[in-house]
């Protein structure tokens, strides 16, 4: 159980976890986009394993991601510091519209990409199942994408990934933001924002929080 000054254990659990898997996620998907080039043969067949395994986290975010919503749709979160000018309190707000789209649409266009099966290194579709951790998990690409046309193929894949690499910069861009206001508020502000996701921070009751102006 929570109290009305931080989120609730299974918010904060699926909070970390997401993202440690999102930057997880993004580093591999940064490597082996170069390894999987390489001419060296032993590390272009280590990055076709890290691609399988890049589809099966960004599979997991998705599913976490969605629960992730679910709950925050059931559960009030703790409200914003009172402190905070109408501008912040906005520019809070949308961040965190951001990263559920984000969370959601990164592993979805991923998926579309694959269900595509075009290789742009090739030029051509091929056929590479999408294995869950295990060879015996296959899962289903997408309706509609196997089935098209080798130009509408290309077309959907280059569109899926293109948007697939931008969201990933713009998640690294996101979080650096992120970060960085968590850090202001609790150094600076000394408020309770950064005790909401973790109140082991929690500062004595004596410490009160730094005025800011109003917008």
């Amino acid at each position: 159980m929570a109290g009305k000054d931080r989120y609730t254990t299974i918010a904060i659990i699926l909070h970390w976890l997401i993202a440690f898997c999102i930057l997880w996620m993004i580093w591999i998907g940064l490597w082996m986009t170069g390894a999987i080039k390489s001419p060296d043969a032993a590390e272009k067949a280590v990055a076709y394993q890290a691609y399988q395994f890049h589809k099966s986290l960004g599979l997991t975010i998705l599913a976490l991601s969605l629960v992730r919503l679910a709950w925050r749709l059931t559960h009030k979160p703790p409200p914003l510091a009172e402190h905070m000018p109408a501008w912040e309190k906005f520019a809070a707000r949308a961040t965190h519209v951001l990263f559920y789209m984000i969370m959601i649409a990164m592993p979805l266009t991923g998926w579309i990409f694959v269900s595509t099966g075009w290789s742009f290194q090739y030029n051509t579709s091929l056929n590479v199942p999408t294995v869950y951790f295990i060879d015996k998990l296959i899962v289903p690409h997408l309706p509609g994408f196997a089935e098209a046309a080798p130009a509408a193929k290309k077309a959907a894949a280059g569109l899926a990934i293109g948007t697939h690499e931008r969201l990933a910069y713009l998640t690294l861009a996101l979080t650096a933001l992120h970060i960085g206001a968590a850090l202001k508020h609790h150094f600076f502000n000394r408020d309770e924002t950064l005790v909401h996701m973790l109140p082991f921070l929690r500062r004595k009751a004596s410490a009160a929080p730094r005025q800011t102006e109003s917008a």
